[in-house]
Parts: structure tokens; C-alpha cells; sequence
């Protein structure tokens, strides 16, 4: 039988772990919005016409923050559309999905929806067709308390309060030619800065994310950053990265070693932010959000079939891709990758939370389930809380097309506020179960208290509204162990939390 160790010792720490790590979005996109989180008449629809099945759900996972409205939609979106009476709120064709927004769901409902679900917002403007003044009016219109124009308008639409949004993304993927208002990045570069001297003018306890790259791929990337980080690094705070997934080959063993390109880009990113602070001679350390991260690509054909028939509709049922088995693995991992990185990676959001290359899926006036990505989202957010530790894993490898020396148990733990220890780990290998010994010495008398497996014998199998418990997680018997060196038998291609008290 394979064998792995890992190491761990309550003095190797990485950082303290910012919840918001676990953060997720909505986008006006699809069914992301209606017909997900807003269906009135439903029989499951409260008094805001917010579905409460998939409210729970969202619940459920514990998401502390959603990015909202987008995503390439937010490129030509007018903020001034979704504030006011509903019924005087314009409909506009969206050149981002080909659809017709509504805006019948606008701020006022998306923060009272947030607020009901324990959430927060992260809110993007549009710097693709819009610039600095549109920005700054937002923020006036969020957060100032009043006797301005824009916020006695928002009392006078309902809500005396100021929202308090503390986090704001300062427009989405600008180097893409697919997005409107792409930028060159000295261009964006610049209206980023201005942007954001406005916009924390008006509220200085604001948070602010640049565009980085779309993707690693691009030819731009590295050279994006390096410019544009120039022109704004001492008015942001983030820089976004965004990566998606797809194994349209069935190489299961080269799809579940993608993380290490997520490892990569990361580091990457992270290297050229300092290097800029070096350059600038500044004492401000500028971290990353990887606001947008998750396996999409089964979707992409019907999506295409979906706009040749009902171009400009509400709603279209796009980007609706159905997670098997093996993309929970890869999204066990992924969040593996970022609490490794989470002394830079402060924020990060699967994209995105319903229906959309989504965790939760709906049926209009239908039920609500779970997809098989949305097991490892929820044990890492609710069992990933307090201090990562560095896990210092001995495993065996393997070679694959793109990559060598891939490590078959990727690891890595937290240790909470209450002193417990939670080990999150994925057992790459197709075939075989991994003998596993954890070295725990350093953490005194512990006990292991619970072994949680996620698996299934075969990779494609899927989650359905008929069907929504074919790959859930199960609970393995747990052996006791004596001297803080505990064995564990990890099932081949598993997903696995350790807690440890």
C-alpha cells in the first residue's frame, strides 16, 4: 500500500486565515439572480420574493462575502438602474450575455437578500464604459449617512442607513477583448488611480481591488500587472486573479494536478506586487483576491445552442454546468492552494453560488439541491477558520502531460481560535488508498474526533433534483492513537477532513 506523512507543528504557521476567503458571487448573469436566489410566487419565496430552500442552502455554506453584480456584466452596467421604485427601473440589453436585464432585483434588495443570508457585499463599478465619477457616486450613494444629494436619495428609496459596503472591485477583467471598455493597462492603470482617489475621498475606510489579469494565459499577463500596479499601487489594496478549470480530454490524473498551476500563478502575482513595492520604495503591501476561481467548461456548448435560440431573453438558463465527482476533487484542492497562500490571498470567490457554474442548483418552481462541489466549500469554510498551519507532506508522485512530480496528497491544516485541528487533504491517486501517518507531537494530548470522506467509484457521477445524495459526504470510523501519531487510510480519489481536538 501507498504511504504519505505530514508534519505539522503548532509554531509552523502561514497566517491568520481572512474569513472572507470564502467568499462567493453573483452575477447579473443566467439564473444566477432569477430564478436562483429571487423566484416570487414560488411556493418557497418569502415576503422579498427570495427563495428560503436556497437561502438555507447558502447558509449552509457560511459565505461571508458575495461579489456583486459582476463579472463582464458590470462593464455596461448603469448603477442608477437598480435604485428607485421597481416599476420605474429601465430594461436593458446586456451586451456582456446577450440577454435583457430587468433590474427588478437592485442594490436595495441584493444588501437585504446579503443581510438575510450573513453575508456581505463586495461590490464591483464599471470602469469599462463608465469611469472615476460614476464610481465615487456610488460609494456617496452606498455609504455617506446624508445631506448629499446621493445619499438623501438612497433615504428617500427606503434606507436610512448607510449600506456599508467596505469592499469594492474597480471594474472586471479590463485587459479582455471580450469585455466592454477593454483597456490597455496604462489606460486602466490610470483610471483605476483616479478611481480610487475619488471614490476614498468620499469614504476612507473603503478596501479596493484592481484588475489583474483575466488569466494567466493572456499574453499580456505579467506585463498587465507590472504597469498598471505602477500607476495605482498606493491607492489599492488588492489585485484580482481569476482562473477556471476544464478537463474536456478525460485525463483525470492531469485535471486534478491543475493547482499547481493555481500555486504558480499566485506566487506569480504575488512577486510582481513586491516588486513594484520595491520599485516605489513603498512600506504598503498590496495583496491579492482571487475573486473569481472554479472548473468550468461542460456548459459551454449548450450555452452556445441556448443564445442562437433565445438571444435578448430574461434569464437565459446559461453557464449551467453539472459537477461530477472528480470536479469536487479539484475544488477540494483549489481551496487547498488558497489557504497555502493565505499570508497574500486575503480574498477569494467561487464563481459563482447558484445555478452559475454554481455549487447550489435550482428548478424554476422546482426544488434546490447540492452539487458535488459544494461539500468541499462548505467543510473548508466552516472547519478552515482561525490560523493555517504548513503542512510538510512526504507523499509519493506522479508525472502527467503537463506537470512532474505531482505530490498525490495535497494537505494542508488550520488550527481554530479553541485550539481543535483540522487537516484537509486530497488523495490524488486513481487506484490506490494512501496509508497516512500524521506527526502531531507538538500539539500535546489530541485526539482525532472525526473523519470525513467525500468519494465515489466513479468519476462522472453527479448530483440531480432527483437523485441529489449520489455523492455526499460520509463519516469513516476514527481509530484511536497514542503519542500524537495517528494513521489514517485515505480511500483513492477522496476527499478528506481530519478534525482533531
Amino acid at each position: 500500500m501507498k504511504q504519505a506523512k505530514i508534519i505539522l507543528d503548532r509554531d509552523y504557521r502561514i497566517s491568520r486565515i481572512d474569513e472572507r476567503i470564502y467568499g462567493s458571487f453573483i452575477e447579473h448573469l443566467g439564473r444566477a439572480v432569477y430564478g436562483g436566489i429571487y423566484e416570487p410566487g414560488h411556493p418557497l419565496a418569502d415576503e422579498l420574493g427570495f427563495r428560503t430552500d436556497v437561502m438555507e442552502a447558502v447558509k449552509k455554506l457560511g459565505v461571508p462575502l458575495v461579489r456583486y453584480p459582476g463579472g463582464n456584466f458590470v462593464s455596461g452596467f448603469r448603477w442608477e438602474d437598480s435604485v428607485g421604485p421597481v416599476e420605474e427601473r429601465p430594461k436593458r440589453l446586456d451586451l456582456a450575455w446577450f440577454t435583457t436585464e430587468t433590474n427588478e432585483v437592485g442594490l436595495h434588495e441584493f444588501a437585504r437578500w446579503a443581510e438575510k443570508a450573513g453575508s456581505r457585499i463586495m461590490y464591483a463599478v464599471n470602469l469599462g464604459t463608465r469611469g472615476p465619477e460614476q464610481a465615487r457616486d456610488i460609494v456617496e450613494y452606498a455609504n455617506h449617512p446624508g445631506n448629499s444629494r446621493l445619499s438623501d436619495l438612497r433615504i428617500q428609496n427606503g434606507r436610512k442607513d448607510p449600506l456599508g459596503i467596505k469592499l469594492w472591485c474597480l471594474g472586471n477583467e479590463m485587459d479582455g477583448p471580450w469585455q466592454m471598455g477593454q483597456k490597455t493597462a496604462y489606460e486602466y492603470g490610470r483610471i483605476a488611480n483616479e478611481s480610487a482617489k475619488m471614490m476614498k475621498w468620499v469614504d476612507p475606510s473603503i478596501e479596493l481591488v484592481a484588475c489583474g489579469s483575466s488569466s494567466s494565459e493572456m499574453p499580456t499577463f505579467g506585463d498587465w500587472e507590472l504597469t498598471m500596479l505602477n500607476e495605482c499601487y498606493e491607492n489599492i489594496d488588492y489585485v484580482s486573479l481569476h482562473r477556471y478549470y476544464a478537463n474536456p480530454t478525460g485525463d483525470t490524473a492531469g485535471f486534478l494536478a491543475r493547482t499547481m498551476d493555481m500555486d504558480d500563478f499566485i506566487k506569480s502575482v504575488v512577486s510582481i506586487c513586491d516588486a513594484v513595492k520595491g520599485k516605489k520604495h513603498s512600506k504598503k503591501q498590496v495583496n491579492l483576491s482571487f475573486d473569481e476561481w472554479n472548473v468550468w467548461y461542460h456548459s459551454r456548448e449548450q450555452d452556445e445552442e441556448i443564445w442562437k435560440r433565445e438571444k435578448w431573453d430574461r434569464a437565459l438558463p446559461l453557464l449551467e454546468d453539472i459537477y461530477n465527482f472528480e470536479d469536487a476533487l479539484l475544488v477540494g484542492s483549489m481551496l487547498i492552494t488558497l489557504l497555502r497562500n493565505c499570508d497574500r490571498v486575503k480574498i477569494a470567490c467561487l464563481a459563482q453560488l447558484v445555478n452559475v457554474i454554481a455549487p447550489i442548483m435550482t428548478r424554476n418552481g422546482g426544488g434546490c439541491w447540492a452539487q458535488t462541489i459544494y461539500y468541499p466549500f462548505m467543510h473548508a469554510s466552516r472547519y478552515g477558520r482561525g490560523t493555517a498551519l504548513r503542512a510538510i507532506v512526504d507523499s509519493p508522485v506522479y508525472d502527467c502531460a503537463d506537470y512532474e512530480g505531482v505530490p498525490t496528497v495535497d494537505a494542508v491544516a488550520t488550527q481554530a481560535d479553541d485550539g481543535s485541528l483540522t487537516v484537509f487533504c486530497v488523495n490524488r491517486d486513481l487506484t490506490d488508498p494512501c496509508a497516512l501517518e500524521l506527526d502531531l507531537r507538538s500539539f500535546g494530548r489530541i485526539e482525532m474526533k472525526e473523519h470525513i470522506v467525500l468519494h465515489h467509484d466513479d468519476v462522472h457521477a453527479v448530483n440531480t433534483e432527483e437523485n441529489p445524495n449520489e455523492v455526499v459526504p460520509a463519516a469513516l470510523p476514527v481509530t484511536p492513537s497514542d503519542g500524537g501519531r495517528p494513521q489514517v487510510l485515505l480511500p483513492p480519489l477522496s476527499w478528506n477532513v481530519l478534525r482533531f481536538a
